[in-house]
C-alpha cells in the first residue's frame, strides 16, 4: 500500500527531555513543550539535541501502534539555549561527556550567558573553575566544537530541504571541513558514500548561486547519469545517449554537455572508447574490470593443459565407485573438466548440475587437485555445501572483502599479489555474478588454475553491471555443456516440469493442482493477501506440517498491494504480532520486533559474526542474507541478529540495511532455495512481469510451489520474453583476437 502524501505542519517549542538518541544517525525521540505548554512527543533526526534547546520542526502527526500520537519531523531548525537556566538544562543532561549537573552548575554560575562562547574557544578560562584541569577543559571544548560543527552542517543542509542524515554523513567523512567543502562543491552531496540525490545537490548548488550551465553542474549531471545506469546493469553508456540524458536532466545545450564530457575524460573520471561504431563512456573501474576480465579469461582458455592420461578410465572408475551411470552430457562435462582450464555448465532445475559438480570434485580429488567451491550469496554457498558435502564460501568471504577506511570502495585481500591456494575453482549460481565480482575473483585465481562456472543462464541476470555468464556462453569460445534432460528423480515434480514449460514459453495447466505445484486463483488483491497470510500462518503449518520458517513468500515487485512492503506488514501481524515480552524498535515507518525475519539489503564488510556454537567467526554480512532478530536492546541501541547461524551484534544506526523478509522480491531470492514458496502475482510494472522473473520465482521452490493471484498475470509473464539489453562490450572483447 503506498504512503499517502501529507502536508507538512509546524511545531515549535523547548526540548524538556530526550527519551532516546542515536549518535550514529541522529535519530531521536524527545519531549517538546509547545507554545501552549503541552508536552508533545517528537521523533526525527536531531543529532546531539538536548533539553533547553528550542526547536521549530516541520513534519506530520502520526499514530504509533505502541506509543500513540507523535510528531514525525522531516526537518527542524534549532535555536541554541541563550539564558542561564536553559544553558544549565542543556549541559546538565550530559551533552558533553564528563559534564553533569554539578559541574554544569559551576560553569554556568561562572560564565552565565557567555558559557557556550567559552566552550567554543576558551579552554584556558574553563580551566579556572575548580576541579577542571587544563587537559579536561581542552577535551570539553573539543567535544563542544565537534558537536557544533556537526550541528552547523546538519542545520545547513536542512535549511535547503536536505535530509539531516546527509549532513551527518558529510561530517563523518570530512569532519570540520565538511561545510566548506560542500559550499565549494555542492555536488559532493550526491556522492555514493554520502547518499544524497542529484536533485538535492542540484537544488543546493543553484541556491548557492552556481550557474545553470556551470561546468561543475554539467559534469555532475553526466557523472550522475553514468552511475545511475549501473543500477540498470549497464557497463557503459553510448556517448550520444549520455549527452542526451544529461541535457534532459538539467536542460542545457548539447555543446556545453560535450565540453563537460571532454573535461571529465581529460581528468580520467570517464573513459571513452569506440567499438563497433559506438563511442562508449565508462566509469574507470567498469572499464578496467571489463577489459581485464575478457583478457584474463581468454588467456586461461588458451593455456594448454597437461594431458590427463587415462581420462576415460578415471571416469569409468568413478562410475563404479559411485554406483552411478552418468548421462552422456555429464560424461562430456567430465572430459572437458579434465582437459580444459575453463568450463561452463548450464541447465535448468532437475537436470543434474549438482551431481555433475560432485563428480568433478571426485575426479579432481583423484588427481590430487585442491578445489575451492564458491557462490555469490550466503544461502547459495550453504546449499552448495550441503549438496556437495564440501565447504563452500561466498565470493566476498573467500576474497577477504573489506571496506576502505572512510570510503564505500570495497577492497579484497586476495588478488594477484596474494592469490588463492588452489588448483581449481568451481563457482555456482553464475547467472547472479556481475562483472566487477567475477573480475575480482579472477584476480585471485592462480594463473595455472582451472575455472568451472555453473549456473542457469535462463534465470534473471545479475543486479550489478554486465551479464558475464550469458556473455561467455554466447561468445562461443569456451567449452560449454548445456544439460536439458530431466533426471529420473525429478520427473514426478510439477515444479521442475512446469519450470521447463515456462522457460520454453509454454503455459502449464494451472488447474492441475496436485503433487508439488498448486494455483490458488484470486482476482482481488485483498483476497490474495488474505490467502497468502492464511497459508503462512495456518494452512501449511497445520495441514502439511510446514513451519512458517520454511515458507518464503515471493513477489515480482516491492510496491503495490501484492508487493513485498505491504505483504511484510501483513505477515508481521499474523506471524510475529506485538507482545509485552517482545522488545521492538521503530526505524522510520518500519517496526522491527524480536522474532522478526529480516534480510540484509547491502553488503556490510565490517560486521563481525560468530557461529552459534562459538567455534567459527568471521567478518561480513552480505546483501540477500536472511536471518531473524534474536534480541533488541534499546539501552545499548543494539540488536542481536542470527543469519543462518551467524550471530552478529547490530547497531541501531545500521537499521537502514535491514528489511523484513517474510516476503522478498524474486530478484532478492535468486540463488536461494526454500522448502515451500508462495508466489504472489498481480498486475504491476511491465518490466517485472517477464518470463525470466516467473521462471526464477518458480525454481526457488524445492518441495512446494503455490501461485496466488490471477492466472492472466502468469500467462502474460510467460508470453513476455525479457529484453535485458545491457550496454556492455564484454562479449565483443571475448571474441577479439
Amino acid at each position: 500500500m503506498g504512503e499517502q502524501e501529507l502536508e507538512l505542519q509546524e511545531l515549535n517549542g523547548t526540548v524538556t527531555a530526550v527519551l532516546y538518541s542515536n549518535a550514529e544517525n541522529g535519530y531521536t525521540v524527545l519531549k517538546l513543550q509547545d507554545s501552549d505548554d503541552r508536552q508533545q512527543t517528537v521523533v526525527g533526526c536531531f543529532p546531539f539535541l538536548a533539553p533547553g534547546e528550542k526547536v521549530l520542526a516541520s513534519g506530520v502527526w502520526v499514530t504509533h501502534p505502541s506509543y500513540g500520537l507523535q510528531f514525525k519531523a522531516e526537518f527542524a531548525n534549532r535555536i541554541p539555549p541563550s539564558t542561564s537556566d536553559d544553558i544549565f538544562q542543556y549541559l546538565s543532561h550530559g551533552v558533553i561527556k564528563g559534564i553533569g549537573p554539578v559541574l554544569a552548575s559551576a560553569i554556568v554560575e561562572t560564565f552565565h550567558e557567555r558559557t557556550l562562547d567559552v566552550l567554543e574557544a576558551h579552554p584556558d578560562k574553563l580551566a579556572q573553575i575548580q576541579g577542571i584541569s587544563l587537559k579536561r577543559a581542552q577535551e570539553f571544548c573539543e567535544q563542544y566544537r565537534q558537536q557544533s560543527a556537526l550541528r552547523r552542517i546538519v542545520d545547513y543542509v536542512c535549511s535547503f530541504g536536505v535530509r539531516p542524515v546527509i549532513g551527518i554523513r558529510l561530517y563523518r567523512f570530512y569532519g570540520s571541513e565538511a561545510l566548506d567543502m560542500l559550499r565549494n562543491d555542492p555536488y559532493l552531496l550526491a556522492a555514493t558514500h554520502i547518499g544524497g540525490t542529484f536533485p538535492e545537490a542540484d537544488r543546493l548548488a543553484l541556491e548557492l548561486g552556481f550557474a545553470a550551465d556551470s561546468l561543475e553542474r554539467i559534469r555532475a549531471a553526466i557523472h550522475f547519469e553514468l552511475v545511475h545506469n549501473l543500477n540498470n546493469g549497464h557497463c557503459f553508456i553510448p556517448e550520444q545517449d549520455l549527452i542526451a540524458a544529461a541535457c534532459r536532466l538539467i536542460s542545457v545545450e548539447e555543446e556545453s554537455a560535450m565540453s563537460a564530457l571532454e573535461n571529465l575524460s581529460e581528468n580520467g573520471r570517464i573513459i571513452r572508447e569506440t567499438l563497433k561504431g559506438i563511442r562508449a563512456c565508462y566509469l574507470p573501474e567498469l572499464y578496467e574490470a571489463e577489459t581485464y576480465l575478457a583478457e584474463r579469461l581468454k588467456t586461461m582458455n588458451r593455456m594448454p593443459v597437461a594431458c590427463t592420461k587415462h581420462a576415460d578410465l578415471l571416469i569409468r572408475n568413478l562410475e563404479e565407485s559411485s554406483g552411478i551411470t552418468y548421462a552422456p552430457a555429464q560424461r562430456e562435462a567430465f572430459e572437458l573438466a579434465l582437459g580444459n582450464r575453463v568450463l561452463i555448465i548450464t541447465g535448468g532445475p532437475g537436470t543434474g548440475k549438482t551431481q555433475c559438480i560432485r563428480a568433478i570434485l571426485d575426479l579432481y580429488d583423484r588427481l590430487g587437485y585442491k578445489t575451492i567451491l564458491t557462490a555469490p550469496t550466503g544461502r547459495a554457498a550453504k546449499r552448495m555445501s550441503q549438496l556437495s558435502g564440501r565447504e563452500a564460501a561466498t565470493v566476498h568471504r573467500l576474497l577477504g572483502a573489506r571496506r576502505e577506511d572512510g570510503s564505500d570502495l570495497v577492497q579484497f585481500s586476495k588478488n594477484e599479489d596474494d592469490p588463492l591456494n588452489c588448483d581449481a575453482v568451481i563457482l555456482d549460481e553464475c547467472s547472479m555474478v556481475d562483472l566487477l565480482l567475477l573480475a575480482a575473483l579472477l584476480k585471485a585465481v592462480p594463473p595455472d588454475a582451472r575455472l568451472i562456472l555453473v549456473g542457469d543462464c535462463d534465470q534473471l541476470p545479475p543486479v550489478g553491471p554486465g551479464n558475464v555468464f550469458r556473455g561467455m556462453i554466447e561468445s562461443g569460445i569456451f567449452p560449454t555443456v548445456r544439460f536439458t534432460e530431466i533426471f529420473r528423480q525429478s520427473e514426478g515434480s510439477l515444479i521442475v516440469k512446469n519450470a521447463h514449460l515456462i522457460n520454453d514459453g509454454k503455459i502449464p495447466d494451472f488447474s492441475d493442482n496436485k503433487a508439488d505445484f498448486f494455483r490458488l486463483k484470486r482476482l482481488e488483491a485483498a483476497s490474495a493477501v488474505e490467502t497468502v497470510t492464511e497459508l503462512c500462518a495456518v494452512r501449511l503449518p497445520e495441514r502439511l506440517h510446514i513451519s512458517p520458517e520454511e515458507i518464503q513468500v515471493l513477489s515480482p515487485t516491492r510496491r503495490g498491494e501484492l508487493g513485498t512492503i505491504w505483504l511484510n506488514k501483513q505477515l508481521q501481524q499474523v506471524l510475529n504480532p506485538p507482545a509485552k515480552e517482545k522488545a521492538e524498535q521503530q526505524y522510520g515507518d518500519v517496526i522491527f520486533r524480536e522474532g522478526d525475519r529480516i534480510m540484509q539489503i547491502r553488503n556490510n564488510y565490517d560486521l563481525l559474526w560468530q557461529s552459534a556454537d562459538q567455534t567459527l567467526s568471521g567478518v561480513g554480512i552480505y546483501n540477500g542474507d536472511i536471518g531473524y532478530i534474536r534480541t533488541i536492546d534499546p539501552e545499548n541501541e543494539s540488536l542481536i541478529l542470527d543469519f543462518d547461524g551467524k550471530i552478529t551484534l547490530y547497531s541501531f544506526s545500521n537499521l537502514n540495511e535491514l528489511e523484513h523478509a517474510w516476503a522478498v522480491t524474486v530478484h532478492k531470492a535468486q540463488g536461494s532455495e526454500f522448502k515451500a514458496v508462495i508466489l504472489a502475482l498481480s498486475p504491476s510494472s511491465k518490466m517485472l512481469l517477464t518470463r525470466s522473473v516467473l521462471y526464477t520465482g518458480v525454481t526457488r521452490a524445492r518441495d512446494l510451489l503455490i501461485l496466488v493471484g490471477d492466472d492472466a498475470v502468469a500467462r502474460r509473464m510467460i508470453e513476455t520474453r525479457s529484453r535485458d539489453s545491457r550496454f556492455t562490450f564484454f562479449k565483443t572483447r571475448l571474441r577479439m583476437k
